[in-house]
């Protein structure tokens, strides 16, 4: 937690699945604001070119003049691309359709997968004094998520409660492998987050079943509910703690962010 003295580095959080509709960006947001409100400085880094994590924390497309296009391919810094949201102690790097060609504009770049590493690790924005930075990633395993990877201390998965959801992480996994040989050998997993959930349905405790049997601690006790709260959120450009604070999904993403700080602290000691 900040507490005014010399800032300690972020910790960087790349929340990824090749799959798209696992609930990444709702993790990525939701997660982030129940860290801030435990005090925790938080930037939520959108490196999908939908945006939609931008435009979840409200920053309208009009707002975003300089983004984490920028940041990766035009040399600006983190401190001219971050946005303050709404939410206190959370801040968001926002992104649009630019993005959506950064995979072409990469390829001649020799530093291609640590454009992202260059720009989070350097030593002024440790004086920003954020406490964690999550990645949001778009839905694929190309180079912004390689460079979000690349860039990051932890990888967190958003794991849906759906059949064949283990079978999709194989190709995550395998990146993952290869990121830590070429590049960044000290990426870790920081867990596999259970999204979409329905205790009633007897797929998705099979899908529990078969992940700890799996992975083990690796997923987190806490389960991310299938909840209306949680979807009706983005629609008002809110998080669902704005949206609903007492709904379940609240309480969900509150007890993740819990959990996941617990594990750190055991993780440090």
């Amino acid at each position: 937690m900040s507490d005014g003295t010399s800032p300690r580095a972020a910790k960087i959080i790349v929340i990824a699945n090749q799959k798209g509709g696992v609930g990444k960006t709702t993790t990525a947001i939701n997660l982030g604001a129940a860290l801030a409100e435990i005090g925790q400085k938080t930037l939520i880094v959108d490196l999908d070119p939908q945006g939609n994590a931008s435009t979840g924390l409200g920053i309208a497309l009009s707002d975003r003049t300089v983004t984490t296009y920028d940041l990766l391919l035009e040399d600006a810094s983190l401190e001219n691309v971050y946005q303050k949201t709404h939410r206190e102690e959370l801040f968001v790097a926002p992104s649009t359709t630019d993005l959506s060609s950064a995979d072409i504009e990469l390829v001649s770049n020799e530093r291609r997968s640590f454009l992202l590493h260059d720009a989070l690790r350097r030593p002024e924005v440790t004086k920003l004094g954020f406490d964690h930075i999550l990645i949001d990633c778009p839905p694929s395993l190309n180079l912004l998520t390689i460079n979000a990877m690349v860039a990051a201390h932890s990888l967190l998965v958003p794991l849906q409660s759906e059949f064949f959801a283990l079978e999709g992480l194989s190709q995550l996994m395998l990146t993952l492998r290869e990121v830590r040989q070429s590049a960044n050998p000290s990426l870790r997993i920081e867990g596999v987050v259970l999204t979409m959930f329905d205790a009633r349905n007897n797929l998705s405790l099979q899908v529990e079943q078969d992940a700890r049997e799996a992975l083990g601690e690796l997923v987190f006790n806490t389960r991310i509910p299938r909840n209306v709260r949680i979807s009706e959120a983005p629609s008002f450009a809110q998080t669902v703690l704005e949206y609903d604070t007492r709904s379940k999904g609240s309480a969900a993403y509150r007890a993740l962010a819990e959990e996941m700080i617990a594990r750190s602290v055991r993780a440090s000691d």
